[in-house]
């Protein structure tokens, strides 16, 4: 599959910064062994089968399959759809806006079952998007009524769909990327409802397949093609990450999304080789200047997401390679601090707030890389500029997790033995978020 491809072309790199699981530092468990934190993933940074904080890993996976794609946006000009579908469409749009989500399945169900009966020439140009639009918009009402196996079925015919008729080579680019859209909000349904670790990974080795044919066919000026074959060098794969021209309607995040989404799937299943590669291709491909151009900044959006997998490389280095780790979560800093000083950043409070609470998370997992080095004033620092960054953007869960780090850190040193709130450190941790 292409993306091993892409995983076997990088394997050195990939091992520079991952060192086999086999050598763990015995620090790092000892380390891991002293944190008691809260296993309820809706109320903390932290999951119980994980060293550093990990809902940060989740985060970059939330905003992409809310946003990255647009994937439950819907035509709102109605005069496009044909007249068949038009009114149901438009009762049922009004009825999802008004809460009624019963009345507005039963609208937009028949509109999706009248579409399908109707000539493809009947929605004239990019017929495929307004089809699938449809019944993405079925989906999310759906899942909206707590109904998450009828949205997954609705997706995976739609996708199927897709896929035939990308086989008869009748799908327009922007179509292409719908299905890719549509195989990565499947893997990740497939990995919450456990369909079983086989289906995820069908569904996301597809969407990062099809998207580096798109690209690669956009590049050629070939708008549709068949299934393609790999291509003979391994290498050209990554030199084609680094340096395509995407077509005007593909995002750099279109791309990176599915790579990353891969990574994180690659990551839970005990691989950090292909998970790192694929993670250090989507980091490379946010952080590219505009079209190659030295001096060129890339957009506050794509510097927010790649500081957001920085941090996701720095919690699965965590695991074998603390210098690594710790690399990655500075650079993650880093990145998010001159993405801050950006013209453009004010104009955009959305990325900025993914780039704010990946800075929390950040400083918070530096934190533990320096108290498991033994680096504990270091550590300490690193724990209150969380706190002090969770507390700003107020990040109540961030803001107890650090808090519960330095009053650890405070216990640890003996800290208890007089009154625990003459500690600086106590005392701005006993602060309200």
């Amino acid at each position: 599959m292409l993306a091993r491809q892409i995983a076997r072309q990088q394997a050195v790199t990939a091992r520079k910064h991952a060192v086999p699981t086999a050598r763990l530092l015995p620090h790092l468990t000892v380390a891991a062994s002293r944190r008691c934190y809260a296993t309820n993933p809706a109320s903390s940074w932290l999951q119980s089968n994980s060293r550093i904080s990990t809902v940060f890993g989740i985060l970059m996976g939330v905003g992409i399959a809310s946003t990255a794609y647009g994937l439950y946006q819907f035509y709102t000009t109605f005069t496009t759809w044909p007249p068949e579908v038009r009114g149901d469409l438009r009762a049922g749009i009004k009825a999802k806006n008004q809460g009624d989500l019963e009345l507005s399945e039963r609208y937009i169900r028949r509109a999706w079952k009248t579409a399908q009966t109707l000539p493809i020439s009947a929605f004239t140009s990019e017929p495929y998007l307004k089809l699938s639009g449809i019944a993405i918009t079925l989906a999310g009402v759906l899942e909206a009524s707590n109904r998450p196996s009828e949205a997954y079925e609705t997706y995976s015919i739609t996708l199927a769909q897709l896929r035939v008729a990308q086989a008869a080579k009748r799908l327009s680019g922007r179509e292409r990327m719908r299905a890719v859209a549509l195989a990565h909000k499947l893997g990740e349904m497939a990995e919450v409802y456990q369909r079983g670790p086989e289906e995820a990974e069908e569904f996301l080795t597809f969407a990062v397949e099809e998207v580096l044919r798109v690209i690669k066919d956009g590049e050629a000026g070939i708008e549709v093609e068949g299934k393609g074959k790999e291509r003979a060098e391994e290498d050209e794969v990554g030199a084609m990450l680094a340096e395509l021209e995407l077509p005007w309607w593909v995002r750099k995040v279109d791309v990176a999304a599915p790579l990353e989404a891969l990574g994180r799937f690659y990551a839970r299943e005990g691989k950090p080789d292909y998970a790192t590669t694929l993670y250090l291709q989507a980091i490379g491909m946010l952080m590219k200047p505009p079209n190659g151009k030295a001096g060129a900044s890339t957009s506050v959006e794509d510097r927010c997401r790649a500081a957001q997998i920085m941090n996701n490389l720095s919690d699965l280095m965590s695991q074998a390679n603390l210098k690594g780790a710790e690399s990655w979560a500075r650079q993650a800093h880093s990145v998010i601090q001159k993405t801050r000083e950006l013209p453009g950043s004010a104009k955009d409070p959305e990325a900025m707030a993914l780039c704010e609470q990946t800075l929390a998370a950040a400083m918070f997992n530096l934190g533990a890389l320096l108290e498991m080095s033994g680096k504990i004033d270091d550590a300490r620092k690193s724990y209150q500029e969380s706190l002090e960054q969770a507390r700003s953007i107020g990040m109540r869960s961030g803001a107890m997790e650090a808090r519960g780090a330095l009053r650890r850190l405070e216990r640890a040193a003996g800290g208890q033995a007089g009154d625990p709130s003459s500690s600086p450190f106590v005392g701005a941790a006993n602060k309200p978020a």
